[in-house]
């Protein structure tokens, strides 16, 4: 190579040394330095100083992720961003600038990857350009999932505080533990799916806050749409309107297009979706614009909601109630609140029901084993009554909210929470979470790169150990499949799952099968107490009761003007999950309908009345009073197994005690008469049980033959 040729490359590279050089150096907003470009230098400083206005209305020192103050300053970083975004396309080498924009983009919706890149550079144009610059970088490593740089990132941060600020060390220890927490989950992901809802449901505008009732067949969620009420009286341009609650139903497997629920539930103002009780007969929504945000029921009346009533002031306070959740058995609501006298911010609470005012009592924090001096929200209570699923910004979070569960013990005290785990939850905020009864499918809130609109619905398939356990060829967990009910699984046990049942079905008139609105008694036969009371739809005559493993439950149907329908289920501690339709047909009091008593017991071989019998016939005590007139017969029949002779005498005797216990309450001998048919009059022939596959199928039928009955002689 010629001497004159390698000058040229000296020279060449020189140049571009110190061009490079300039070009990282920290570039000031000064005209003097783009005389060329005046009318792009103003338009880029306009844009910097309106966004320098809204960047400093809140100031810049540490401010807990609680204060309403960091609130506004989110709203305001927001509406910064643009403006900003603008200024550094004209100048994109200003430390100051870049450190502001990496600060903006961390609290936006979706993009706050992008805060990275400006951080990093903000650090590199100017170690110095602010106090906080390798907090907000760590932070940034950390929503981005950079573990480790996030860590030294803060510990860097960490060693430059002064003792003088407790409440920023408390912060940044904080933080390097959830960037630990994260490496642990993330090492150990949890087995399941997580899916986009799907267009049905999901549109351009943000959809969260789903809930669904105990059977998956309705959700109702949250969106701000073109569509919600009032709607048409925002301003224009305007990107998300107003809250308005959606529901959706599932028919024949698939989920029908969400409708706006309408008046009385929307309003023009904000309206979110809280709670739905598992039969989906009442719900419990949010309005924000009410006080500082309180918790309201609506009651599904027929095809009709009821306008929403405020819950009483052992809920509703002066300050803010922004979840709730119902029992399966109506009779204990949790809820949030950030009223003074918590843990922290944010805590969960309980209430009971009380029968006698007819309203929900006093609420009892729920401790410090479930609340933390941070924020818990969005709580669930699950249909088995003991496991509880909420948002934490405390615990063991990886990053913002976790979704945590805990599970209530016998003696009343809750178990540590547990982190569900990686990827359900995420380094950012995971609250709107729901999950199904089998606990096998789960719903949230998230923003993905696959989503629809600026937030979507997710369905989460948990796909539980790597060799699940078979399940059992036994779908029927029932003690009867009696006539005249009809009876049908339509889910197959989980086993793994949650130990529930779900019962479901419709209650109508025996002869024209129209759907009637009847009240629905739960009982504990065992115990002779009541556990619920519930109402099918007048309109539809759905009803729907869960029942958690390990009781013998009586479930007992009544209607004005017609005979009570009664029903027995032991549910062994050890049942798995599934669901069972029955439609009951309520019989009118009328001459020759016949009733089965499903929670009459007797000791083996004995006509001895067992104590759990006692709540069965005294609802045959309060029949008779109530229809002075009728004369009934009450017959007893056994199965096929043993002798005639035995059989028609022991069913005779046990008929005859049930008279006794009747003539014993009051009622007159002359309207009574007791008959045993022994085994004369099978439900399931000795045929059709021989055809049964199963031993506890065989005998579930020798069980139904095994009945006592009672038939309206006379009116």
């Amino acid at each position: 190579m010629s001497k004159t040729k390698i000058t040229l490359l000296l020279i060449f590279s020189l140049i571009l040394l110190t061009f490079n050089g300039i070009a990282q150096t920290d570039t000031p907003f000064d005209k003097k330095l783009f005389k060329e470009q005046k009318d792009a230098f103003k338009e880029a400083k306009d844009n910097l100083d309106a966004g320098n206005k809204l960047f400093e209305v809140i100031p810049s020192t540490y401010l807990s992720d609680n204060d309403n103050e960091y609130k506004i300053r989110v709203s305001y970083y927001k509406e910064a961003l643009p403006l900003f975004s603008r200024a550094n396309k004209f100048n994109p080498n200003n430390a100051e600038l870049n450190y502001k924009l990496g600060r903006c983009y961390l609290v936006s919706s979706v993009y706050k990857e992008e805060s990275v890149p400006h951080l990093e550079k903000a650090l590199q144009l100017n170690p110095a350009v602010a106090n906080d610059i390798q907090y907000h970088l760590g932070r940034a490593y950390h929503i981005t999932m950079n573990f480790d740089k996030a860590i030294a990132a803060f510990e860097k941060y960490k060693a430059a505080l002064s003792s003088k600020s407790p409440l920023e060390m408390e912060d940044v220890v904080k933080r390097i533990e959830e960037c630990k927490t994260a490496k642990e989950l993330v090492a150990k992901p949890e087995r399941v799916f997580i899916d986009n809802f799907g267009g049905v449901v999901n549109s351009k505008y943000p959809e969260y806050g789903a809930i669904i009732n105990a059977d998956e067949s309705v959700m109702m969620f949250t969106s701000r749409r073109n569509t919600s009420t009032g709607a048409d009286k925002q301003p224009a341009g305007t990107s998300f309107y107003d809250e308005d609650i959606f529901i959706t139903k599932k028919v024949n497997g698939k989920w029908t297009t969400p409708e706006n629920m309408g008046s009385p539930i929307n309003t023009e103002d904000h309206d979110a979706t809280t709670a739905v009780a598992p039969d989906a007969q009442s719900m419990i929504m949010y309005l924000g614009s009410k006080g500082n945000g309180d918790l309201y029921e609506c009651k599904l009346v027929g095809n009709t909601w009821s306008k929403p009533k405020a819950l009483n002031k052992n809920i509703n306070t002066k300050y803010h109630e922004s979840s709730a959740s119902y029992s399966s058995d109506g009779k204990t609501l949790y809820f949030v609140s950030n009223k003074e006298g918590g843990f922290g911010n944010h805590d969960i609470y309980v209430t009971h029901w009380d029968e006698k005012t007819k309203d929900w009592g006093v609420a009892t924090n729920l401790g410090s084993k479930i609340n933390t001096k941070y924020n818990e929200e969005a709580v669930l209570i699950h249909p088995d009554g003991k496991t509880l699923y909420f948002s934490s910004q405390g615990h063991k979070s990886m990053g913002g909210y976790d979704i945590f569960v805990s599970t209530l013990n016998d003696n009343g005290t809750w178990n540590e929470p547990e982190n569900i785990g990686y990827p359900i939850n995420t380094v950012d905020d995971d609250v709107f979470f729901v999950i199904n009864s089998s606990g096998r499918r789960g719903y949230y809130s998230s923003f993905k790169a696959d989503g629809y609109g600026e937030k979507d619905i997710y369905l989460i398939t948990f796909l539980g150990p790597e060799k699940p356990m078979q399940n059992s060829s036994e779908d029927n967990l029932l003690a009867s499949i009696a006539k005249p009910v009809s009876e049908k699984v339509v889910e197959k046990t989980i086993e793994g799952g949650k130990n529930i049942t779900i019962l479901k079905g419709i209650i109508r008139d025996d002869k024209t099968k129209l759907p009637l609105g009847a009240s629905i008694e739960l009982i504990d036969v065992e115990a002779n107490i009541s556990l619920a009371t519930f109402e099918s739809n007048e309109s539809t005559g759905k009803y729907l009761v869960t029942l958690p493993s390990g009781k013998n439950y009586g479930l007992i149907v009544r209607k004005e003007g017609y005979l009570f329908h009664s029903e027995n289920f032991n549910i062994p501690a050890t049942a798995a999950y599934q669901e069972v339709e029955k439609n009951i047909d309520l019989k009118k009091i009328d001459i020759g309908n016949i009733i089965v008593l499903k929670n009459i017991f007797y000791d083996y071989n004995k006509a001895t009345l067992r104590d759990a019998s006692k709540n069965e016939l005294d609802r045959l005590v309060k029949l008779l009073n109530e229809n002075p007139t009728i004369k009934i017969e009450l017959s007893a029949h056994t199965d096929s197994r043993g002798g005639d002779k035995y059989n028609e005498d022991l069913s005779q005797r046990r008929a005859q005690s049930c008279v006794d216990y009747l003539i014993k309450n009051g009622i007159s001998t002359d309207r009574l008469v007791s008959k045993g048919y022994g085994e004369s009059r099978l439900v399931i022939t000795d045929a059709e049980i021989a055809k049964l596959k199963f031993e506890d199928e065989k005998e579930a039928a020798h069980q139904e033959n095994r009945r006592t009955e009672f038939k309206i002689l006379s009116k």
